[in-house]
């Protein structure tokens, strides 16, 4: 099921971008927080990156953001190139869900999201932008999403 009209908007958000073979994601999630925790940061239970690269790369670009209970980011280095946005949002978003076995069903759910633009005669506007979740019941989910016009 794809939702049209979806935004993501978060508060005082950090990002780095990162080049990595997909098997090693977590890899750079783990040296983004350390970053961040290293220099006093405090990052907020939500995690969220976009895929710069084509997804079938077999390097994959990506921008990893994380959002921090801090009102600005004043003692990291310019060297770790760490940006900070006071507020983060993007509108007029597709939307899909992902609720199991995360590494197989986020490529079909890619390629459902490119469909539906094609269908639609809509453009693409954003990368495309993946959102680890948690339910109010605790089980984790994945939002994947684009924006469109």
């Amino acid at each position: 099921m794809i939702l049209e009209n979806h935004q993501i908007a978060y508060r005082n958000v950090a990002s780095k971008y990162y080049n990595f073979v997909p098997e090693e994601i977590d890899l750079a999630f783990q040296d983004f927080d350390q970053i961040l925790s290293s220099h006093g940061y405090n990052t907020a239970d939500v995690m969220f990156f976009s895929i710069i690269s084509d997804p079938t790369a077999s390097v994959m670009t990506a921008e990893i953001f994380r959002p921090i209970e801090e009102n600005e980011i004043s003692q990291i280095s310019s060297e770790e190139d760490v940006n900070f946005r006071s507020y983060f949002s993007i509108n007029g978003m597709l939307m899909t869900r992902i609720t199991d076995q995360f590494d197989e069903q986020s490529q079909v759910k890619f390629w459902e999201l490119a469909e539906h633009i094609q269908q639609h005669n809509f453009s693409q506007s954003s990368p495309y932008f993946v959102e680890y979740k948690r339910s109010h019941s605790g089980a984790t989910y994945v939002e994947m999403s684009v924006g469109v016009r």
